[in-house]
């Protein structure tokens, strides 16, 4: 595979060039600006500060994406998404859920199955594009705001607002092209923006369930 071909596939690229896709490349650091406020917050919890270290590889693999558009940086761009969702699974299985580690690891490895089930799916929806990919996420994290309803319901309300603020940058990210003729900058960088601010918000909701737990008595 040619790893360094040239990618265009977002409104405000016009070519091939390192600085063609400015807004695009400098809105990435709201992931790092996210990451060192999570990681501050996450002091004394190693799985939160974990977490937050791949929010800020998220935001260094995306801005070289957006820098040198080709295949071998959207690889950079996609590997650490996939990490952070992983290890967000483990934490919730283990942490939320109560699973045991081999529990909470057969669910995070079940993971890839749903996607590779799911995402086929989501891409018969016309318009929805390349974020078909994402969609089985929402999804999940709907499920589990809703087996912790009962027992954990701030929680459970904590997930449900991350699941929408990733809908709402999901939208962003797939009328990037669509509204390109309108918006020549396009509307990307609202995805990089909002999947910041939500991936920070999903960590917070993990260190609340985390400080929620050690305060119940024993």
């Amino acid at each position: 595979m040619p790893w360094l071909d040239a990618v265009d596939g977002y409104c405000e690229r016009l070519g091939p060039g390192l600085w063609a896709e400015p807004v695009n490349a400098v809105t990435n650091l709201a992931f790092v600006v996210a990451a060192g406020f999570m990681w501050r917050r996450s002091r004394g919890d190693r799985m939160a500060r974990a977490l937050s270290l791949v929010l800020g590889v998220i935001g260094i693999g995306s801005g070289l994406f957006h820098s040198f558009a080709n295949r071998l940086t959207g690889l950079m761009d996609v590997l650490p998404i996939l990490g952070f969702i992983l290890l967000y699974l483990f934490a919730a299985s283990r942490d939320m859920l109560g699973l045991r580690t081999g529990g909470a690891l057969a669910a995070t490895v079940a993971f890839l199955p749903y996607t590779a089930v799911t995402v086929p799916l989501w891409s018969h929806i016309p318009g929805l594009g390349s974020s078909a990919g994402y969609m089985p996420v929402p999804v999940l994290i709907l499920f589990y705001a809703w087996l912790l309803r009962a027992r954990s319901p701030d929680t459970a309300r904590g997930l449900a607002i991350g699941a929408g603020l990733l809908l709402l940058s999901l939208v962003a990210r797939t009328v990037d092209e669509p509204l390109c003729a309108v918006v020549p900058v396009g509307t990307h960088f609202l995805w990089h923006l909002l999947n910041a601010t939500m991936l920070a918000w999903m960590i917070l909701v993990y260190l609340r369930h985390r400080e929620a737990i050690s305060r119940m008595p024993r």
